[in-house]
């Protein structure tokens, strides 16, 4: 793949497979975590628990992947200590807020209170989309 139509001397690392290996693995590792945030969000709009859930779990094992990828980079040179620190702490951070979502639908589910309808009262969007924030501050 090209990451640039601009060549010159300078630029000659880019046709390396070892820079093009690097750049897919970093890709994998922004990948996986779009992966987790995109299946909680899927996983909400279901308002089923149990494919909520399921989603869920399936968040939780790209989370793992990022962190395994990220552990990869780092062994491999390709991130510093620091780098890995962030991610490490981001990671550990989100891992723990899931788990405990997990955690409080699963007692959900075995207590029965889960809503099957939206908590809140629908309201259309105006025509014409959403309205900018500064002008709903001005709205109320």
């Amino acid at each position: 793949m090209e990451y640039t139509k601009r060549k010159n001397l300078n630029r000659g690392y880019m046709k390396l497979d070892a820079w093009q290996r690097g750049m897919e693995l970093r890709s994998q590792v922004r990948d996986a975590a779009q992966s987790a945030t995109a299946n909680i969000a899927e996983g909400y709009g279901r308002r089923s628990l149990p494919e909520y859930l399921q989603f869920l779990y399936i968040a939780k094992g790209s989370l793992a992947e990022c962190l395994t990828r990220s552990i990869g980079l780092f062994v491999t040179e390709q991130i510093t200590a620091t780098v890995f620190e962030e991610v490490d702490s981001l990671h550990y951070e989100v891992e723990n807020k899931l788990l405990g979502l997990i955690r409080s639908l699963e007692e959900k589910l075995e207590a029965g209170t889960w809503e099957k309808t939206l908590s809140a009262p629908y309201h259309p969007l105006p025509q014409g989309g959403p309205v900018p924030r500064s002008q709903a501050r001005h709205a109320q």
